[in-house]
């Protein structure tokens, strides 16, 4: 069996390929994310996700499946409980989450939290809601500046944030504060995946804008995960994006971050172009967190438009000995009500030039046979405990 000497696993951050058969239960029934973008979206072009096979794998209007597809391709359900972005990639890895992450978009955060919060940071809270971080900046940061006060605020993933004014508020004290977020939400009632400084720069509205200084303060794995155990084999594990937070860096050998999915995809290219035996985990989050959240269809087609015109650079750096897999963590449909996650399905498109030819693969029941044939493809075996079964003979036929 030919084993792979690199493995390119990108994950297009929430582009979900349909329901899933419990999508009602989250308030999600009908959603389909990709399909929905195609419907919606004139002469949409995505030649290369086309030719490995993407409307194979899930039927899309004016997008034609190919006859002979390159990528073994097929759909992946979460088997885990929840929709959000941690879930979905500790999934990849082998970890299935039984009980969701801890969400507060509807109502804000508790007021015992909050409370807490400010006798700890010895700072009022403001805002304390669901927003954008861009929104939100126009709509408090200038009070926030003016009094000393807070901003907290959520969003449909399970994460505390809070803003800080690099010049009045301070990085060091922002990062204080977001230090004591994380200690009290460690707590089961108000756990959340992780708790984001958020600074900005400017003094009135209309001029504000985030930083590069941000910083997350994420929660461990709760157990081993294929990363560890590619690391602890020697190999290489490069990630890409936001995989170094989502992981809170565990088992990874190398880092970068990324400041826009282009971006991602470029970097992921020049990595391409070094020698390395491993995984490089590439996240790109502009789909979900510019797009998705926003309920933009527009914007989410043309991301996916320049993705591709990415992938096409991207392929010509794989050699006959990589493996490229492309996925997603979950889905958030654009056109759906609120600004959610939609629990989905997501695509799976396994490709290498050694390959003689596609193949359609059945679904799976899990986003774990991911770091399963990963870590098989090495001849490791996966965390005791952790879920997922190889299709790597499948892949390699």
């Amino acid at each position: 069996m030919k084993k792979y000497n690199r493995i390119f696993t990108i994950v297009i951050d929430s582009l979900g390929v349909g329901a899933m058969p419990d999508a009602a239960q989250y308030g999600d029934a009908g959603c389909d994310t990709l399909g929905h973008i195609t419907e919606r979206t004139e002469n949409f072009q995505i030649p290369n996700l086309q030719k490995l096979g993407m409307a194979n794998l899930h039927t899309l209007q004016g997008v034609a499946p190919e006859e002979k597809p390159l990528a073994c391709h097929g759909k992946l359900r979460e088997a885990s409980k929840g929709k959000d972005t941690m879930t979905g990639h500790w999934e990849m890895m082998g970890l299935q989450i039984t009980t969701p992450f801890q969400t507060f978009t509807e109502h804000g955060f508790p007021p015992e939290l909050i409370a807490e919060l400010e006798k700890r940071t010895g700072h009022k809270v403001i805002g304390n809601k669901s927003a954008s971080g861009t929104a939100i900046l126009d709509e408090l940061a200038e009070e926030e500046i003016a009094t000393g006060h807070m901003i907290v605020y959520t969003s449909a993933d399970s994460v505390l944030q809070i803003c800080g004014n690099e010049e009045t508020f301070g990085l060091d004290e922002l990062y204080r504060c977001c230090e004591i977020a994380r200690e009290l939400t460690m707590k089961d009632e108000w756990k959340v995946g992780r708790v984001i400084a958020r600074p900005y720069v400017g003094r009135k509205k209309g001029e504000f804008k985030r930083t590069s200084n941000r910083h997350d303060y994420a929660l461990k794995p709760f157990g081993r995960t294929a990363l560890n155990v590619l690391k602890d084999a020697g190999l290489d594990v490069i990630s890409v994006g936001k995989i170094y937070d989502i992981f809170d860096g565990e088992g990874l050998t190398e880092s970068n971050k990324s400041k826009s999915s282009v971006h991602g995809m470029e970097q992921t290219i020049e990595i391409a172009k070094r020698d390395f035996h491993g995984l490089c985990f590439v996240n790109l989050v502009d789909f979900d967190a510019l797009w998705g959240h926003r309920r933009n269809v527009k914007g989410y087609a043309e991301e996916l438009e320049r993705f591709d015109a990415k992938l096409g650079e991207f392929l010509k750096e794989l050699k006959e000995d990589d493996l490229l897999i492309i996925t997603a963590d979950h889905g958030n449909d654009p056109t759906h009500t609120g600004t959610d996650h939609t629990r989905e399905k997501v695509p799976f498109l396994a490709y290498s030039p050694s390959m003689k030819e596609g193949m359609h693969l059945d679904e799976a029941d899990t986003f774990a046979v991911i770091g399963a044939t990963i870590t098989d493809n090495f001849g490791l075996k996966m965390p005791e405990g952790t879920i997922g079964t190889s299709i790597l003979d499948k892949i390699t036929k």
